[in-house]
């Protein structure tokens, strides 16, 4: 049996793109979508800072431009990114909202995916905290598989995939641990596509 969600399952309105089960954070890093696009597509990554290391606020420092750079030798080499995600999910489902989903977050980079470029324009990003090849806890798939739902319901979700499926040879995430049939049957009932 599988945990009990830390996101209702039931619609709540979301007002202006922002999940009201979500711990809001607002991000400076995200754009206004084209105006001719279709938000259809989810895609999921998986992000801890420093790599192997859960529980801290590093993630969220970065998503907001407050990572301190000279507190590990790791963030040395992404120093100065300014990257953002729609969602986070933590390792005890946990949920948190960086962006609106009416806007444009900054998590696909060069990225290609059913015919088109640029996949920030039409896509909500979800990260999950962990590391590419290692598995998810059942909380995050708890917490993902009522998020889908919910983002299906209010916006016309055809595509799921992972960031390796956009960007393939340059990212690997979310990895081979990431079990793709816990998020089967919410795909399957709303007619979206898996990789």
């Amino acid at each position: 049996m599988k945990p009990e969600s830390r996101v209702p399952a039931s619609p709540a309105p979301w007002a202006g793109g922002w999940n009201p089960q979500a711990s809001r954070l607002d991000s400076p890093n995200f754009g206004r979508r084209p105006t001719a696009a279709v938000v259809d597509l989810v895609v999921v990554h998986s992000i801890s800072l420093p790599p192997g290391q859960f529980g801290g606020d590093e993630v969220q420092a970065l998503f907001t431009n407050r990572l301190d750079w000279e507190a590990h030798p790791f963030f040395q080499t992404i120093r100065g990114l300014e990257v953002s995600c729609h969602f986070y999910i933590r390792r005890d489902g946990s949920l948190w909202q960086f962006v609106s989903c009416d806007d444009r977050a900054w998590h696909a980079g060069i990225s290609t995916y059913r015919g088109r470029d640029n996949c920030n324009d039409d896509s909500i990003g979800i990260e999950l905290e962990g590391v590419e090849g290692d598995v998810f806890e059942a909380a995050q798939y708890a917490t993902l598989h009522t998020l889908l739902a919910q983002i299906a319901a209010h916006y016309p979700i055809r595509y799921l995939a992972g960031h390796s499926d956009i960007a393939p040879g340059r990212k690997n995430d979310p990895g081979t641990g990431f079990d793709w049939s816990e998020v089967t049957a919410i795909a399957r009932l709303f007619q979206i596509a898996t990789p």
